[in-house]
């Protein structure tokens, strides 16, 4: 876990630059899951807003229901 501002971040950041090969089937994840994640997220963008790590995490939130919006 890491601390900003007095805000713990629960969850590790997994940017698919640090795996070496990702498949397609490695990525899928369906609709109810992506909101899921997104709703978590933001939770945690709010928890610690004006930081570089919700700047960071907001980009990814965005990028993995974009993905997730256009498979559907």
């Amino acid at each position: 876990m890491r601390r900003f501002g007095g805000a713990t971040l629960s969850a590790k950041i997994i940017r698919l630059s640090d795996h070496q090969v990702a498949s397609e089937a490695d990525l899928a994840i369906d609709l109810r899951t992506a909101v899921d994640v997104a709703i978590r997220d933001l939770r945690e963008i709010a928890s610690c807003w004006g930081t570089d790590v919700a700047r960071e995490r907001l980009i990814e939130c965005q990028d993995m229901l974009q993905k997730v919006l256009a498979a559907s």
